[in-house]
């Protein structure tokens, strides 16, 4: 997989990684079990904008400039999968802009972080039926098709429906996984003609 595509997958998933073992940085309390990951971001925290710009910024850009070269793997294919893959670089733009768009620490309803939560849920609500059009239009294999049904079906039902208690922070890193995954998956299928 030495495609651009690939390249950017995979620095984009390793400035993640690397965010998020340096999240305890300056904020020693930050738990990953127990805290989501934008609360490292927080305005008013050390490195806030910093952490914000590798663990969002830089990996969503990253990944929407990897969408480029795959746009153009799929030229002969239909609708579905040109549709499809709009809405995946869609979403990593979503994603970016977790990182621009801090939440707000001294109010959970404030218009900051009012923004970054409508960024967090264009983050999954475009990936879903993104990864679906392209599962159904891409024709790279069965293994492609199902990895993105499931991929796509997952995401969601683990970041929305399962951060329930102690684990909110587990979930979500999980869900983020997934997401970083499915863009290795897609980077190494559909660079391939």
């Amino acid at each position: 997989m030495k495609s651009l595509a690939g390249c950017a997958a995979w620095g984009a998933a390793g400035l993640f990684v690397i965010a998020l073992l340096l999240a305890s940085v300056g904020v020693p309390e930050y738990s990953h079990r127990v805290h989501p990951v934008a609360l490292r971001g927080t305005a008013g925290l050390p490195w806030a904008f910093a952490f914000n710009l590798v663990a969002f910024v830089v990996p969503g850009a990253l990944l929407a400039v990897a969408g480029v070269p795959l746009r153009n793997a799929l030229r002969e294919g239909g609708w579905a999968a040109r549709i499809g893959l709009v809405l995946v670089q869609f979403s990593a733009l979503a994603f970016a802009a977790q990182g621009l768009l801090p939440l707000d620490p001294g109010d959970a309803d404030s218009h900051a972080s009012r923004l970054h939560v409508l960024a967090w849920m264009l983050w999954w609500i475009a990936f879903v039926p993104g990864a679906l059009l392209l599962a159904a239009g891409a024709r790279r294999g069965i293994g492609f098709a199902l990895g993105s049904v499931a991929i796509g079906l997952m995401v969601p039902i683990i970041a929305v429906l399962a951060p329930i208690g102690l684990w909110v922070g587990i979930a979500q890193r999980l869900a983020f996984a997934l997401w970083f995954g499915w863009w290795l998956l897609a980077a190494w299928r559909l660079s391939r003609t």
